[in-house]
């Protein structure tokens, strides 16, 4: 991955984001012709840095599907690391996600509310 990019998802700056875009207009595309790879949404959501995380979903909804080298999507990640705010947006989104791509995909919707509720519940105590 670009260093400039992996600093700027660390750093959570989305104005270097898009500079790198402007620079290069297929800076994110290679992530999508791996398998397993850490993308800047990763880096993002295990630094907690919730406005590049949801800046990237926005950009490339993909990533959020995409597993690391350790089998782990990004939603793992920020789970992981106790970021409870950046784990109900992706929730979020993935809802919106489920909801637009079908009726069948609704009822996967259903277990991401349920989902969401423990979350809320554990990381209350």
């Amino acid at each position: 991955m670009n260093g400039r990019l992996r600093t700027a998802a660390r750093k959570g700056n989305v104005s270097d984001l898009y500079s790198l875009i402007q620079r290069d207009g297929n800076v994110l595309r290679h992530f999508d012709e791996v398998e397993f790879v850490e993308t800047p949404l990763h880096i993002a959501a295990e630094g907690g840095c919730i406005s590049f995380a949801m800046e990237m979903m926005n950009l490339k909804p993909s990533f959020a599907r995409k597993q690391n080298q350790h089998g782990l999507s990004p939603i793992h990640l920020a789970l992981k690391k106790g970021h409870k705010e950046m784990v109900l947006r992706f929730l979020k989104l993935i809802k919106i996600l489920f909801v637009s791509e079908g009726r069948v995909v609704r009822l996967r919707c259903t277990t991401l509310v349920k989902l969401e509720t423990m979350i809320v519940c554990w990381t209350d105590f």
